[in-house]
């Protein structure tokens, strides 16, 4: 064993003290350090590492203390062979049998790996003009007083409370925040009982699918859409009606009648961004009754209105418990966290419920006690002031961005979210114009994945939660440049 074996970084975020220790630790459990074999004295670890020697000193007294090491008078430190007791040997050779390798692709009933989808960079906080989508600024995340509601949740009292196995209840003071904090904000009222916490607005989309969709079921959505709502429902019918989108959002047309469950983005809708006044909210809800349909409604980006007063949710007006509301905090507190939530009736809840258990019983309970506590102290609340005071002044830099450098593009009126919906020139090409822009460090997200049926190229979105204000109208500049490298040579 060697210093190859140990690769110290001073760059990253935790000590040279904590990164030896891992790496020493790891290399123990994955049999790289034989136990019959003494480890490096501290002295010449440290030499060819080119660290402090008290700092592998310490790192060797940890992992004694934690069974990792055994010491041994005048031989020096030594695997404990305690630590790998119950590892399976590995087998001195395989079963015998000649044959050919399993066909897998033929063996998978469903194949979702294959379906389009929004794919964002890892690194796209690397790129100079993050145009990118769903993301948040690190700079406007809570670091304080996430930390101290992480902090609160880590207590004795509240470890003994949340440890336990849970089954699939949830965290009651999380139900009782959404309750009381979230859901009155949108003019819903719900018991207990009517809502379950779910990791993410993504699994509830999923649950209610499962539950109410299958082959024979007509699905209605908007067109353009949110792809992956289509994605999911795919998987349970393939009768699924495509409803045009104008500025009030999903339009009412007669062919809603023959649905059994229609989803809809009334706030604003996914991804044009236009909200559904309140007369058409309720011209939906009477169909929906005459027609005897039921309703997803996915509340996204409902805290974002930058002109007039929110519409309240479609799931207020509701008198027949035909509306299925689902809520996110993803787009407020951090997409990372996976906190949403679905209100509905009791039954379906009780069945969601039973169904989220077979897939992973509840949401981390730890997690759920943390945003509790986040949403009871009002930091939520001082959050989501934040946001609006700050994605305001860049939804007005992008206006005026777009107006300056791009006055033949198309946008329809928004009055708020966290991005611009774009409709290039003709012949534009939304794939080409995101490799150029990415190679010039702009980040875009092509539109063309939001239409189902003929997709249409000259369409693209860029959102601005994730880019700095002083960083808007230069990146619009630059990506306006791009456009007539982007437009098919054959366009009349």
């Amino acid at each position: 064993m060697n210093q190859l074996l140990f690769h110290l970084d001073p760059t990253l975020p935790i000590s040279l003290q904590q990164q030896l220790r891992e790496q020493v630790a790891r290399a123990i459990l994955d049999g790289h350090i034989p136990v019959s074999k003494a480890l490096p004295s501290s002295r010449r670890l440290a030499q060819e590492l080119g660290i402090a020697r008290n700092t592998v000193m310490l790192v060797y007294e940890q992992l004694l203390d934690s069974g990792y090491l055994m010491a041994k008078s005048r031989s020096g430190y030594f695997v404990n062979p305690e630590i790998l007791e119950g590892h399976a040997a590995r087998p001195a050779r395989l079963n015998d049998i000649d044959a050919e390798h399993l066909a897998w692709e033929e063996l998978l009933t469903m194949h979702p790996s294959r379906q389009e989808t929004i794919n964002k960079p890892n690194d796209w906080p690397c790129y100079e003009y993050p145009f990118i989508y769903g993301q948040i600024d690190p700079e406007l995340f809570p670091t304080q007083h996430w930390r101290e509601c992480s902090r609160d949740s880590m207590s004795v009292p509240a470890i003994r409370s949340w440890a336990v196995d849970h089954l699939n209840d949830d965290d009651p003071l999380l139900i009782k925040q959404i309750r009381t904090r979230l859901l009155p904000r949108r003019g819903v009222w719900a018991a207990p009982e009517e809502i379950l916490v779910t990791v993410g607005a993504q699994q509830a989309l999923w649950l209610v699918s499962m539950l109410l969709l299958k082959q024979g079921r007509r699905f209605g959505m908007e067109n353009p859409g949110y792809v992956d709502m289509y994605n999911i429902a795919s998987i349970f019918t393939k009768d699924i009606l495509l409803l045009p989108v104008d500025e009030q959002g999903m339009r009412l047309e007669a062919r809603i009648s023959t649905c059994d469950l229609i989803y809809v983005t009334p706030s604003h809708q996914s991804p044009t961004t236009v909200t559904m006044p309140l007369d058409r909210r309720r011209a939906l809800l009477d169909l929906a009754e005459q027609d005897n349909f039921l309703i997803v409604e996915d509340d996204y980006e409902s805290e974002t209105n930058y002109l007039d007063n929110p519409t309240p949710a479609l799931k207020s007006l509701d008198k027949h418990q035909r509306v299925i509301y689902v809520g996110s905090l993803s787009k407020t507190l951090a997409p990372g966290l996976r906190v949403g939530y679905m209100v509905g009736p009791p039954a379906l809840i009780r069945e969601a419920r039973a169904l989220r258990r077979l897939m992973l019983r509840h949401p981390p309970t730890n997690n759920q006690r943390a945003v509790a506590l986040f949403l009871d102290r009002g930091y939520h609340d001082a959050l989501l002031r934040q946001i609006h005071r700050v994605y305001h002044r860049r939804w007005q830099c992008m206006g005026e961005a777009l107006a300056t450098h791009m006055p033949h593009a198309s946008t329809p009126s928004a009055y708020g979210g966290a991005s611009f919906w774009v409709k290039g020139p003709a012949g534009l090409d939304c794939n080409l114009l995101r490799e150029l822009a990415r190679k010039q460090g702009i980040l875009i997200e092509r539109g063309n994945l939001h239409f189902f049926d003929e997709p249409q190229g000259e369409y693209f979105r860029l959102g601005f939660g994730a880019i700095a204000e002083k960083r808007i109208e230069p990146g619009i500049e630059q990506l306006a440049r791009l456009i007539p490298q982007a437009i098919l040579a054959d366009t009349p």
